[in-house]
C-alpha cells in the first residue's frame, strides 16, 4: 500500500526537485574533485557552490483527498485493531478473572469439603469415644451388679451358714446341757447317797431342824473343807452333818467329770441337812 503511494507521489512531480538538487550537488562535488586533481597550483581556491533552493510544490487536491481518506481508513483500521486488542485484552482479563474466581470457588469448596470431612471425622471419633465410654460404663455397671449379686449370695450364704452353725451350736449346747445335766444329776445323787449312808442323826434331832453345810472339793473328788454356813441351833446336829461329809469323802466319781462342769457345779457345794431328809 505504501509503495503504491510513493510511486504516485513520484509520478506527480513532488520529489523530482529534491532528486534534481541532490544530483546537482553530486555533479558539483565531482567537478571540484576533478579540478583539484588536475590543478598544479600550490593553493586551491574553493569556489562557493551555488545555493539551490527547493520549492515545495502543492499536491494535487485529489491526491490529498485520497491521502486523507487513506489516512482516515488507516486510522479507523488502527482504532479497530486497538479496539479488538482492548476487547481481546478485556475478554482475556475477564476469562482470567472467571478462571481465578472458579479456582477460588473450587478451592473454597475443597476447603469446605475438607473441613466437612474433618468435622465428620471428629464427630465420628467423638461418637466412637462416647460409645466406648458408654460400653465401659455398661460393663462397669454389669460388673458391679454381678459383684453385688455375688456379695448378696455370699452374705445370704454366710447368714445361712451362721444360722446353721448357731442351730448346730444350740443343738450341741442342748445336747451338752442335757448331758451335763445328766452328769450333774448323777454325781449329785451319788454324793447325796454317800453322805446319807454316812450320816448318823443324833438323839437330839427334831423335825424342823435345818443345817446348811458348804464343802470345797478338788477335781480328784478329795474334800478340802467343810463348814457350817447356817446352824440348826443344835451343836450335836451340826457336828453330825460335818462328820457325815468327812466320812463319805473322797468322792472319786467326780474325777470323770469335765473340768468346766466340775468348776461350775462341784468345786463349791452346799448341803442342806434336815432330820427328815438330806437336801442339796
Amino acid at each position: 500500500m505504501y509503495n503504491n503511494l510513493d510511486n504516485l507521489v513520484i509520478y506527480n512531480g513532488y520529489p523530482v526537485s529534491i532528486i534534481a538538487a541532490v544530483s546537482f550537488h553530486c555533479l558539483v562535488l565531482a567537478a571540484l574533485i576533478y579540478f583539484q586533481a588536475n590543478s598544479r597550483m600550490d593553493t586551491l581556491n574553493l569556489v562557493q557552490p551555488t545555493v539551490v533552493k527547493a520549492l515545495l510544490i502543492d499536491v494535487n487536491p485529489q491526491v490529498r483527498n485520497q491521502q486523507n481518506l487513506e489516512r482516515q481508513r488507516l486510522e479507523r483500521l488502527q482504532q479497530q485493531r486497538l479496539a479488538r486488542e482492548q476487547e481481546l485484552r478485556r475478554q482475556t482479563e475477564a476469562e482470567l478473572e472467571t478462571a481465578q474466581a472458579a479456582a477460588e470457588e473450587r478451592a473454597r469448596q475443597q476447603a469446605q469439603e475438607r473441613q466437612r470431612q474433618l468435622d465428620a471425622d471428629a464427630l465420628r471419633r467423638q461418637q466412637q469415644a462416647e460409645n466406648e465410654r458408654q460400653a465401659r460404663l455398661e460393663a462397669e455397671r454389669a460388673r458391679q451388679e454381678e459383684e453385688r449379686a455375688q456379695d448378696e449370695q455370699t452374705r445370704l450364704r454366710q447368714i445361712n451358714q451362721a444360722r446353721e452353725q448357731e442351730r448346730q451350736r444350740q443343738q450341741a449346747a442342748q445336747e451338752l446341757a442335757s448331758t451335763e445335766f445328766e452328769l450333774v444329776q448323777s454325781a449329785t445323787a451319788l454324793i447325796q447317797q454317800l453322805v446319807q449312808e454316812n450320816w448318823s442323826r443324833p438323839p437330839s434331832a427334831r423335825n424342823g431342824m435345818r443345817a446348811i453345810l458348804q464343802i470345797r472339793m478338788l477335781p480328784t473328788g478329795e474334800l478340802v473343807t467343810a463348814s457350817i454356813t447356817e446352824s440348826s441351833g443344835d451343836v450335836a446336829f451340826d457336828r453330825s452333818a460335818e462328820n457325815a461329809v468327812y466320812r463319805a469323802a473322797p468322792f472319786r466319781e467326780l474325777q470323770t467329770l469335765p473340768i468346766n462342769l466340775f468348776n461350775r457345779n462341784f468345786r463349791i457345794l452346799s448341803l442342806i441337812f434336815q432330820p427328815e431328809d438330806l437336801l442339796f
